[in-house]
């Protein structure tokens, strides 16, 4: 026999680095260049939309009645008159835009205050306890954050005209107290954070309903209640119409309509447009502050789980 030699092809050789699986701290594959640029572009585009209107308002605020109209509109006069427009709004007719500020401080403060908690309340009952029409209830819920503001401002004025209660501090602070779509995120958040089996076990340990959900419950739904006190600290600090509707007396007015009040008179009498732009100064200060101190709690609540 004769033994016949095969020819083998050579095995191709794969390098280690090309066989090694890719690091799972490596980003590279995110980084491109083109993405990049879009995405900042992106942030740099919503960053001036949001920014550019309070740019505004801090140089209007520094300028007088003549500036205002007669230089550019997006840089400082020469003759800063910021301090002196300040002590006008804060002095004009007795003092009246503290009374105002003190008002929506009242109103978005307390407002915000107990309309998370009824939120949080509610939300964690409807994810943690089983009971019959708790869909049903759910799904009015989920109704009623469809439902604007301005269509409930008239119904709630007639009914708060029926009980006496029209032109007072309740008209506007009873109804900052609901917050359905404060109620819609504190059950999903609830639902996916606080575990069955803790409260069984603070069940065990002989505490109550009541008291789980006081040092249970509201220590984890924490990133979810900042959340829902920020929106709703900022759209009772900004709500209008309703305040419009029910409010007569100028002593009861927020900060939003009284400054609209002072901006109606720019017409006829044209130094109201210092006292407008830098009450809107003042006015946007609480909620720069509230970002601020409570964005820590909000950003990591939006993290939370993200990463194990």
């Amino acid at each position: 026999m004769t033994a016949t030699l095969e020819q083998r092809e050579p095995t191709p050789t794969i390098s280690v680095s090309a066989r090694a699986p890719r690091s799972a701290h490596d980003r590279s594959a995110g980084r491109r260049p083109g993405m990049r640029i879009l995405v900042t572009g992106i942030l740099v585009v919503v960053a001036v939309y949001f920014l550019v209107p309070v740019y505004w308002v801090v140089v209007a605020a520094t300028k007088t009645t003549q500036d205002l109209f007669a230089t550019n509109g997006f840089w400082f006069a020469g003759d800063f008159a910021l301090w002196h427009n300040l002590t006008e709004v804060l002095t004009y007719d007795g003092g009246i835009f503290l009374r105002w500020f003190l008002n929506s401080v009242i109103y978005a403060g307390v407002g915000a205050l107990l309309a998370t908690y009824f939120a949080a309340a509610g939300g964690y009952a409807l994810a943690k306890y089983e009971f019959r029409g708790r869909g049903f209830v759910f799904g009015l819920v989920l109704g009623g954050v469809l439902v604007p503001g301005t269509a409930t401002a008239l119904p709630l004025f007639l009914l708060f005209s029926d009980l006496g209660l029209a032109n007072t501090y309740w008209a506007v602070l009873l109804p900052s107290l609901v917050s359905p779509f404060g109620l819609f995120l504190c059950r999903i958040y609830a639902d996916a954070t606080v575990d069955g089996a803790l409260l069984e076990a603070a069940r065990l340990d002989g505490a109550g309903e009541l008291r789980i959900f006081h040092t249970v419950g509201l220590r984890i739904l924490t990133p979810a209640l900042v959340t829902v006190f920020l929106f709703q600290l900022v759209g009772i600090w900004n709500n209008y119409f309703l305040p419009l509707v029910m409010l007569s007396d100028d002593r009861l007015y927020p900060i939003t309509l009284g400054l609209n009040t002072w901006r109606s008179q720019t017409d006829r009498l044209p130094e109201f447009y210092e006292l407008t732009t830098g009450g809107v100064l003042l006015s946007v200060i609480p909620l720069a502050i509230a970002m601020i101190v409570l964005q820590r709690f909000w950003r990591g609540g939006l993290t939370e789980g993200a990463v194990k």
